[in-house]
């Protein structure tokens, strides 16, 4: 039998203890609840600019009407999956996310993209996206930087994603609704 205190702590207790370390973290880290554990890692590193930069572009081009995509740092709260993230790209409502507090709410979400690190890889293909699926975020976009490809994960069920892509860098990949375009990957690269 466990004891109390190897029992996870509710979400609703991992999200106050995760807004009172934001105040604390040192400059270039982030904190995001993954799994049941509060996790912190750095920010992009600085050659994933360029490719950042481009998917911004592209897809604030494409968002649904009233959407922006960004690289600012927030943190989205998906309560019926008890996570919240800081993707390193987002594409929200722009509208909906205007709170007072570090808490955005996830349904803002049309799009959340991730760039994999050597620390962030294994959250980013596991935990990150079935929760982005189950929590009904329409379109996850998965950016390998270690294999050098670009994945879209869409149509969110119970489940996760009931439909994915992947490409290699420079290679052309459809973004599907809401967004419907193609993306073109021929500038990525890792440095």
């Amino acid at each position: 039998m466990s004891s109390a205190a190897e029992l996870p702590l509710p979400f609703p207790r991992l999200l106050d203890i995760l807004e009172d370390l934001d105040q604390r973290i040192p400059e270039g880290f982030k904190v995001e609840i993954v799994g049941e554990s509060i996790v912190m890692s750095p920010w992009s590193k600085g050659a994933y600019l360029p490719i950042m930069r481009s998917l911004t572009r592209q897809l604030n081009q494409h968002a649904p009407e009233n959407h922006v995509a960004d690289v600012a740092p927030c943190l989205y709260v998906f309560p019926s999956v008890s996570r919240a993230f800081g993707p390193d790209i987002h594409v929200a409502d722009a509208d909906a996310v205007v709170v007072d507090s570090i808490r955005l709410p996830g349904e803002a979400l049309s799009l959340a993209a991730e760039l994999t690190s050597g620390s962030t890889r294994g959250n980013d293909w596991g935990d990150k996206l079935e929760a982005y699926g189950k929590a009904g975020v329409p379109v996850y976009l998965l950016v390998d930087m270690q294999k050098e490809t670009v994945s879209v994960f869409s149509a969110p069920s119970d489940h996760g994603y009931q439909s994915s892509s992947t490409v290699e860098f420079g290679q052309k990949i459809h973004i599907p609704e809401p967004f419907d375009f193609t993306l073109d990957t021929s500038s990525f690269s890792v440095a």
